[in-house]
């Protein structure tokens, strides 16, 4: 269950009516590592584990993939508890980078202790694909289509992956941007198919976390319907990934490496 109604009025001009609403839900995940917890997602109901998944990933905590031994505790109020079990030797170096603070849904670092855990480094991608413009429109029309959870409330976004032939592979929706992401990388890491994940689309603006995210899925190309934060550019540039935004109405702005895009006349 991804939205809840609620009774709310409805004013138009000096008018207004009792309406039943359709809001998305925004809920406590607590994920603990051996027990111990390690920080709180506030997320969307629904795929928590490839949430959970997807961020001990892109949090370098646990980059294998193998399958993980864990347990899910349902709560109150659509809130739950996911307890993975890592051998000590598997923990990455991000378990040490253990958040502190309540990461809310719209804040991709909150919980960081010092300034210099928001730096990632790495080798830049290198791929010699190339889509076209088209593509790039027809991948967000099936997006927008299987959006159910917004087309209900208008309160959520959504990351769909597609592969270099432009086939769907996972699409996931939350009342977080960074979250929608991890679902997406955490089910395809389930799957065994991250391998095949080239293109990402995002329904909101990109920011330097979904960079990040994309950068260890190692996924070269990054779409977005809205703005991109300096910082998310300049990680784009550097890590290869061509971060395009404002594709919206048939125009898009290419930010970083053009080279994947195939232009049209």
């Amino acid at each position: 269950m991804q939205t809840n109604t609620y009774i709310s009025l409805k004013v138009i001009a000096n008018y207004s009516t009792k309406i039943q609403d359709t809001l998305v839900i925004e809920a406590p995940l607590q994920i603990n590592i051996n027990g111990e917890p390690y920080t709180v997602v506030m997320r969307t109901p629904n795929d928590d584990l490839e949430l959970a998944r997807g961020l001990l990933y892109a949090e370098d905590i646990y980059k294998e993939n193998q399958r993980l031994n864990y347990q899910i505790q349902e709560k109150e109020n659509f809130s739950s508890v996911i307890n993975f079990n890592i051998p000590s030797e598997k923990l990455g170096k991000g378990y040490l980078n253990k958040r502190t603070l309540l990461s809310v849904s719209s804040c991709g670092i909150c919980g960081k202790k010092e300034l210099d855990h928001v730096h990632i480094s790495g080798k830049p991608i290198k791929s010699l694909f190339q889509i076209s413009q088209s593509s790039i429109q027809q991948m967000f029309e099936i997006m927008q289509s299987q959006q159910t959870t917004f087309q209900q409330s208008g309160g959520s976004h959504a990351c769909a992956i597609f592969n270099q032939e432009q086939k769907l592979l996972t699409l996931k929706e939350d009342i977080g941007r960074h979250n929608a992401v991890d679902k997406c990388i955490g089910e395809l890491l389930i799957k065994n198919n991250l391998q095949k994940a080239k293109i990402m689309l995002v329904s909101g603006r990109v920011s330097y976390e979904i960079i990040s995210k994309a950068f260890f899925a190692k996924i070269p190309i990054i779409v977005a319907v809205s703005a991109c934060s300096s910082l998310a550019v300049d990680y784009a540039k550097e890590f290869g990934i061509c971060l395009i935004g404002f594709n919206r109405n048939n125009k898009m702005t290419i930010y970083s490496n053009p080279q994947y895009i195939q232009y049209e006349q």
